[in-house]
């Protein structure tokens, strides 16, 4: 109940407040969000966001276990209820062989978003074995990813299958990690002379209620931090998206509207999310290539974006980047994410 102020005591931080958040895969960008809150407040000038997490166990199953706490523990069946709350919304049939023992339950979970998609835009298991090898060549130049091999659509559709249509590549891996991010006020970063400023024009949290047929955590959230930034879709130059599996981020083109509803896979067809498209995505590797690090993750994509708008990504450098988008989701509340939070950064010139 304390692990901020374990960690923080060896470093030397003590007296100042530090507040321990627990949301998910979605508990570091929280954290990052409160912070920003407080900064705008005007209650503080600096503020520390972290994440870690230690996730790998050689028992896997306890890793898993993890994953299936991020859910109604009050229901008796869980995460398996979400499952099959998700089969009989999409009409498609839940193997629950497996399910939490030998891969996560989330796996299932994407399992069924992915298959849903395919039924009603017609996506394939191509679609999403170009996603993985998008992102490998990403990740390939990125010494903090965990894996920097270079895979192509033959390696992901090749590798064994994890549950249908998602072959090992496609999800994205346990790991361990961590990541923080200093924030300052305007105030303060005069004070310190700081150069290559980047801005946060706004962070919005969303929790997951009982959506309908056109709705989304995700959408929502995206809507409320463009509105708050005052920029649109098209005004970004890189996104950073919760790639939990490799369907996951094609929806996640749709929902952050960087296309219409249906259309991408012709943003992973023509490359566009490619470095050197329209509009790159994940050029981190994303969670699939430099992993999933749950506790960390959300802090570990405003880092990516951050030297980004700095211009300090080496190989990975998208040209010219001026506005960047974060989109960190986790848990599940019926069949939808229990949270989401959506950033938007820009760069001072």
């Amino acid at each position: 109940m304390i692990r901020g102020q374990v960690a923080l005591r060896e470093l030397g931080i003590g007296r100042i407040p530090v507040v321990n958040v627990e949301n998910a895969c979605a508990s570091s960008s929280t954290a990052f969000q409160q912070a920003c809150a407080m900064v705008t407040a005007g209650m503080y000038d600096v503020v520390l966001a972290c994440g870690s997490e230690k996730l790998f166990h050689v028992d896997k199953a306890r890793s898993f276990a993890a994953f299936s706490s991020a859910v109604d523990v009050e229901d008796p069946d869980g995460a398996v209820n979400v499952v099959k709350r998700m089969s009989a919304e999409i009409g498609e049939p839940f193997d629950a062989a497996g399910a939490g023992v030998t891969r996560s339950i989330f796996m299932d979970i994407y399992s069924l978003m992915a298959r849903g998609h395919m039924k009603k835009y017609g996506s394939t298991k191509q679609h999403f074995a170009m996603v993985t090898a998008k992102n490998s060549f990403h990740g390939s130049m990125n010494p903090r990813a965990q894996f920097q091999e270079l895979l192509s659509v033959a390696d992901v559709l090749a590798a064994r299958t994890i549950v249908e249509p998602l072959t090992l590549p496609m999800c994205s891996p346990i790991g361990d990690g961590a990541a923080a991010v200093i924030l300052v006020s305007e105030r303060k970063a005069r004070e310190l002379g700081l150069d290559r400023k980047v801005r946060v024009a706004s962070s919005a949290l969303v929790s997951g209620w009982d959506t309908g047929p056109d709705e989304s955590v995700g959408g929502l959230a995206a809507t409320q931090a463009y509105e708050a930034a005052g920029i649109g879709p098209d005004d970004l130059s890189c996104v950073e998206l919760h790639d939990a599996s490799a369907p996951s981020e094609i929806a996640g083109y749709e929902y952050l509207r960087l296309c219409g509803p249906g259309e991408g896979i012709r943003l992973i067809e023509t490359n566009a999310t490619r470095l050197g498209g329209r509009i790159p995505v994940n050029t981190s590797g994303g969670l699939l290539r430099k992993g999933h690090p749950v506790g960390a993750t959300g802090c570990a994509q405003i880092v990516e974006l951050t030297e980004q708008l700095q211009g300090r990504s080496g190989n990975r450098q998208v040209a010219g980047a001026r506005i960047a988008l974060a989109h960190n989701g986790g848990g599940a509340i019926g069949t939808d994410a229990a949270a989401t939070v959506v950033t938007i950064l820009t760069r001072e010139d």
